[in-house]
């Protein structure tokens, strides 16, 4: 009795090559792309194999690709320095859990304000517009006011609660040869962002620097 294939199963004759999947290529030369690949892996070889071009061709392919493979396997990322990073992260969870104080907007007649952790979210954002500069913490005061110590919040002259404000800002710098410089454009970026988008008079920005990221370039460095 003759054996004939079941449709769909892929399955054929003893001794025949397996019928190709449907996605498999077939050689210039007439052998599939899987067939001599699957030899390749086999360690079998014949005289057409080591003669022909066009296996040779697909065999190079394969060699490239398992060399790509096993780079990637090789290839670990270096670990990540994620203390200054997390610190950061608590920074401003802390700021976004504690909505503060309420700050002025607009005129001194005007009767609109905002909370002190809306205003720091503007300003931080502002601040990590320029290149490489990461915002931490922002505090926001009038500027009668003080950040610490009792002996500084002495006020003179009528309190109206609609003074301009502080701003104290801390921030991450890439190393830069004038981080003065780098420190003003921040300061700059925050008076505009507090005066353009939130309307919010501000009187001074004090900003701290608490890190420097990346290396000093070797002109710069001490021998």
């Amino acid at each position: 009795m003759a054996m004939t294939n079941n449709p769909g199963t892929g399955s054929s004759r003893p001794g025949q090559a397996p019928e190709p999947l449907p996605e498999d290529e077939q050689l210039l030369c007439g052998r599939m792309l899987s067939e001599v690949w699957e030899s390749q892996d086999n360690g079998e070889s014949d005289a057409h194999t080591a003669l022909c071009p066009h296996c040779s061709a697909a065999l190079s392919d394969l060699d490239l690709l398992g060399d790509a493979i096993q780079q990637l396997r090789s290839d670990t990322p270096p670990p990540l320095d994620t203390t200054s990073l997390a610190e950061r992260v608590m920074d401003v969870v802390r700021l976004e859990l504690r909505p503060g104080r309420t700050l002025p907007l607009g005129e001194p007649e005007e009767d609109a304000w905002i909370t002190e952790a809306t205003a720091a979210r503007v300003l931080r954002a502002a601040a990590e517009s320029l290149p490489g500069v990461q915002a931490g913490s922002c505090r926001i005061a009038p500027s009668l006011d003080a950040f610490t110590g009792p002996a500084a919040r002495t006020r003179t002259g009528p309190q109206t609660g609609r003074e301009p404000v502080r701003v104290h800002l801390e921030v991450t710098f890439p190393f830069a040869p004038d981080l003065d410089e780098l420190a003003d454009q921040v300061r700059r970026e925050v008076f505009e962002a507090a005066d353009q988008q939130l309307g919010m008079p501000v009187a001074t920005v004090d900003v701290r620097l608490t890190d420097l990221l990346g290396e000093v370039p070797s002109e710069g460095r001490t021998r």
